[in-house]
Parts: C-alpha cells; structure tokens; sequence
C-alpha cells in the first residue's frame, strides 16, 4: 500500500472517532428526550432533529458509518495475494469478542456497585427499556454470543451482531463484490433499492433488519475492490468545491429522515423510504474522506485519530456509564448526566481500551499468526495478510 493510499485509510481512524462520539451523544439526546414534550423544550427538540443539526447526534445513522467502514477496511487484507482465511477467522473473532465480554463484565459491575432505581427514571422510556436495572447474569452469557437481537447489558451491542454475521460471511461479500466490480454503480444502486426496502417493509408484517444493513457492509465492499480505480479518478479531478457538495449532499441524505418531518410525517411508509438512503449518505461520507485532501486532513488531525483509536472502546462503554448516571441522578437531571457522563465516558474509554481492547489486539494477532502457520502447510507461516487480519479502523 502507497503512502498517500495509507494516510487516505488512516483518515477513517478519525470518521470512527467522529461517528462513536455522534452515538454517544444520541444516548444522550434519549435521555432527554421525555422532558421535550411541550413548550419551549419541544420547539428545541424539534430544531435540534428536524433540522441539518441532528447530524450531531444521528446514532443509528452513524452506525451505518460503521458498516460502510467495516466493509472497506475488512475487505482490503483480503484481496491480497497470500491472505489467510483461517488466520482472518481467528483473529477477527478474538478482536471483536474479548472486548465484548470485558463491556459486559464491566457493565454488570456497575449495576452491583451502584444498584439501579427504576423510580428514579421515567417509565417506559430507552433508559429503562435498554438497560438492566439488576444484574443478569444469564442475560449477560446470552448477549456475550452476539447472537440475540436486542441488548441491556451493553445496549449497542446490536450492531455488533451485525459486525459478526458480516465477519462471517466476508468471503461471500468479497467475491460478490469482486464479481460484480465491473458494474460496482449498479450495484451500490440495488444495494440502496433493498435498503429501502427492508426499512419499508420492516415490522410490515416482517422484520427485515438484514435487508437494511447488510447491504451498507456491501456497499463498504464495492468501495474497496474499487478503491485504487476511485482514488485516481479523484487525483485527477482536485475540484475541493465537488467534495464539499458531495460531502454536503451525503450528509443531508444521512439524515434525511429527520429534516424531513415537516413535509414528510415520520412513520409512515414514505418517511421510511426516505430513511432506507441513510446508508447511500454514509458511503457518501466515506468517499469523502478517502478522496478529498482536506476531508482527509481534518479527521487526521491528533483529536480526531485520537478518538479514533479509542472509538470502539467508546462505543462499548458509554451507554453504561450514561445509564448509570442517570439512574443515580435521575434522568430529569440529563444536562448533568450529559455534562458529567460525556467527558466520563472518553475517561473510561480510554481506560478500557488500555486494560481491555489494546490486549486484544495483541491477542487476536497472535491467534490469527497461530492459525494462519497452523493451515499454511510444512514450511510455512503467517502470510503478512494474516498477521493483519484485523485492520485499523474496523471497530464498532
């Protein structure tokens, strides 16, 4: 990999940090939300997301950021000559379940230190419906597979389910994407047609969750079998103004759904429709960021490769803290739990990764080598493939 082709990825280190920090303050905007409903509260609520201002905290949005992410920079090291499959498998299993684990034995322990009032929150609201208010342990060895369809030992663990089954199955996106990579527009463009679809038909009478978001990972596929292709048309055309009107017009589809309430009222089969092109918007922002220089310069800055590297930490551990606050304070408090919970969940962020995610690396690394010598035949060892069978910027 080039140089300019490397800093263009490293880039996406800080597109991981951004959109973790988005999700966070989405939690935050739940617990608010129950003290919106009228008056002046409700005219700022209805600013705040019926407005280009909720892309500050569109969560579920911002995850599919996370897909688009992770099936470019997990497709990558799997296009090169000598790459491992056994030693991939390994490695991306490790990488994505000890930290798991280590939010979830982390989150219960919070519930034990600090037990959890449910007459300190509002009724039926995410804080209470998201989160264990006892500890569960055999909730906690359930959602530890990454195979139930909700969580409330660590809420955002739902994506992760995603990531896993994506995982699983990236030799059968690979392919496809490599297949098809001829035709990658046409592609991406049925890949946006069944988003919206899945969104439209989903609860309608079925749940069609992986219509909706396997696709984004595919999408995220096109893009790197098509990466080298996308960067040289880009170097040729250094037209910053085009960036900046892609990069604007990605970002309102992104959140499409929001700022269009007031035409478009939400839950009907429209708004969902309109919801289905939030993954074309993040693959939108990814392009962005991997052609334009100045998109690329701004999340290279130290900040932003910072909450980069810690995103995934982030990611896993702030809904705990957030709900333990809340739970302690009371939600009606939610500026305090917001003021106190932010900052308090970068600390922690940067603390688990040190005691829980950096290690996992290291040992994911280590299984993926063990594997990869293991299926490499006499004489043999761990393609430099295998060895980087979890890349950088694929948390989340």
């Amino acid at each position: 990999m080039g140089a300019p082709r490397a800093e263009r990825l490293h880039a996406l280190d800080g597109v991981r940090g951004a959109a973790a920090f988005v999700v966070v303050l989405y939690h935050v905007s739940l617990i608010a939300r129950p003290f919106a409903e009228d008056g002046t509260a409700r005219l700022i609520w209805e600013t705040a997301t019926e407005t280009p201002l909720k892309l500050g905290f569109a969560g579920t949005e911002a995850v599919q950021v996370f897909f688009v992410l992770s099936g470019l920079v997990v497709t990558l090291p799997a296009l090169r000559d000598g790459f491992s499959w056994p030693g991939y498998y390994a490695s991306r299993l490790v990488r994505l379940y000890l930290p798991v684990w280590a939010a979830i034995l982390l989150s219960v322990a919070l519930v034990v230190a600090l037990p959890r009032d449910p007459a300190q929150v509002t009724a039926d609201v995410w804080i209470v419906n998201a989160n264990i208010v006892t500890p569960d342990w055999v909730l906690a060895l359930r959602e530890a597979s990454l195979t139930p369809a909700s969580y409330d030992t660590v809420n955002t663990l739902w994506s992760l389910r995603w990531e896993l089954l994506f995982s699983i199955l990236l030799p059968v996106f690979a392919a496809v994407a490599l297949l098809l990579r001829r035709w990658a527009w046409p592609v991406a463009a049925v890949c946006v047609l069944a988003m919206v679809a899945g969104r439209m038909l989903d609860e309608r009478p079925l749940d069609l969750d992986a219509l909706v978001y396997l696709p984004t990972f595919l999408l995220g596929c096109l893009i790197a079998v098509r990466l080298d292709d996308v960067t040289a048309w880009a170097r040729r055309r250094p037209r910053p103004m085009l960036w900046l009107a892609l990069g604007v017009g990605s970002a309102l589809l992104l959140i499409a759904a929001w700022w269009t309430r007031p035409f478009i009222p939400a839950s009907t089969p429209l708004s969902d429709a309109v919801w289905g092109l939030a993954g074309a918007g993040a693959a939108g922002l990814v392009l962005v960021v991997v052609c334009s220089p100045l998109a690329g310069r701004l999340m290279q800055t130290g900040v932003m490769r910072w909450l980069g590297s810690i995103s995934f930490s982030l990611y896993l551990v702030h809904a705990p803290v957030l709900a333990t606050l809340a739970f302690a304070w009371g939600d009606e408090n939610w500026p305090l739990v917001g003021l106190v919970g932010l900052p308090l969940s970068i600390v922690v962020a940067w603390l688990f990764f040190i005691v829980a995610e950096r290690p996992s690396h290291r040992a994911a690394r280590a299984a993926g080598r063990r594997v990869a010598a293991l299926f490499s035949g006499p004489g043999g060892g761990a393609s430099a493939d295998a060895r980087d069978a979890s890349p950088g910027p694929t948390r989340a």
